[in-house]
């Protein structure tokens, strides 16, 4: 019993597996805390297909895929700022018109390539297929946007909780801006080896929503959104094995059942002091 439940630790590329889960888990879950709280939940999934286009102009033209991916990011991030300062269409519309036509777009340039990356392992990762510079890279991406939150944490969570006053303090909300979609894009670079463009989107929501269930503090919400998912990542790939499903939506099963328990534990519980409340009135 005790060996077969420890299998999937002898396999090298299940243990590079559970190691990229958990590196990408890191950035993702604290970049999903911001997205929550300023209801940004959907730029990250704009931004996740926008860089589907930058992967594909950047195989033709022979340079390293995640450079193509973070430029095609910034430029969705760019283009839907733009767009929203300059038109009277409200900034879930003009996200969606970006993102969905930037997808088309890498739709349209990907069949017509002969590409030996698989579509499939685009959207939805390759993550038993790793190597080691794929680990560097995640590890990275990782290690830089926690850096940046920690630097600019308190800056960002004003930006986030209110930006007018954040402007009035003397921030620079342009700066705090682009910059908090500069690390949403190089987060879904870093993802994009492991779980895919799809995926990232999860991984860039379901965190900071479960933790927003369980706290008020937003640095408590920061600290369990990162336990959540990198706890969530760990046992979607352990469980993948014996289930025999891919790694990547596996975790996202587990986030989502994880999201789902957290809601109704907190509607009882809401529910149970209403009556409480009531009983004690009376």
């Amino acid at each position: 019993m005790i060996e077969s439940a420890l299998m999937p630790f002898r396999l090298d590329f299940m243990v590079q597996a559970m190691a990229i889960a958990m590196l990408v888990a890191v950035p993702t879950a604290l970049l999903s805390c911001f997205l929550v709280l300023k209801g940004w939940s959907l730029m990250g999934d704009a931004i996740a297909h926008a860089v589907f286009p930058g992967v594909v102009i950047a195989y033709m033209i022979g340079l390293p895929l995640s450079l193509g991916a973070f430029a095609a990011g910034m430029a969705c991030a760019l283009a839907t700022g733009f767009l929203n300062d300059n038109s009277r269409v409200k900034q879930d519309t003009v996200m969606g018109v970006v993102f969905s036509g930037m997808f088309a777009l890498g739709i349209v340039l990907y069949v017509q390539v002969q590409a030996d990356v698989h579509l499939d392992h685009i959207l939805f990762g390759d993550m038993l297929g790793i190597v080691t510079a794929d680990l560097v890279e995640a590890g990275l991406v990782a290690a830089f946007v926690a850096l940046c939150i920690l630097v600019k944490g308190r800056d960002l969570m004003l930006h986030a909780f209110d930006p007018a006053q954040a402007r009035v303090v003397g921030l620079r909300v342009g700066v705090l801006h682009y910059g908090l979609l500069a690390l949403i894009s190089l987060t879904v670079v870093g993802a994009l080896k492991a779980v895919g463009l799809i995926l990232a989107i999860g991984l860039l929501i379901a965190p900071g929503a479960i933790a927003f269930l369980l706290t008020r503090r937003f640095g408590a919400m920061l600290w369990a959104a990162v336990g959540i998912a990198v706890a969530a990542a760990f046992l979607g790939v352990y469980l993948s094995f014996f289930i025999d499903s891919a790694p990547a939506p596996t975790i996202m099963l587990v986030l989502t059942a994880t999201f789902v328990a957290m809601f109704l534990a907190r509607s009882v519980r809401a529910t149970a002091d209403a009556v409480e409340g009531d009983t004690g009135r009376v």
